[in-house]
């Protein structure tokens, strides 16, 4: 395994942690709707991770923000809208708690969608 890989992986982490704490605190003390709440931590797990992204995962400060935000953006609409309809479509049709839900699917879109753009896309 690169080390790359693993501080891939431990970013996804950290972010993951941020965005799980944030759909729970959105879904659960601020009364909102799991796929609402879903997507504000997804948003707020997305900007940590572009930061850990660029800063120690790929070290690609030498390059323009402006450049690899754009690429950052698509690569990340992509992961919303397939952790967001994930979330809902594992927790409402396989009747699975949102939690596990937005687990299974992030650790799905983490390692097999977001790794490989963010290294072949975004950071290259």
């Amino acid at each position: 395994m690169s080390t790359t890989f693993i501080k891939a992986q431990a970013s996804s982490i950290i972010s993951t942690f941020f965005d799980l704490l944030i759909t729970v605190v959105c879904k659960e003390f601020l009364g909102f709707w799991y796929v609402i709440a879903s997507f504000t931590g997804t948003f707020a797990g997305g900007a940590i991770n572009f930061a850990l992204g660029r800063r120690w995962v790929f070290d690609s400060r030498d390059k323009k923000v402006p450049v690899q935000l754009v690429k950052y953006l698509i690569t990340w609409g992509g992961n919303m809208l397939l952790t967001t309809f994930g979330v809902f479509f594992v927790t409402h049709y396989c009747g699975i708690s949102y939690f596990i839900s937005k687990i299974i699917v992030a650790i799905i879109v983490g390692i097999g969608y977001n790794y490989m753009l963010q290294k072949k896309f975004v950071f290259a």
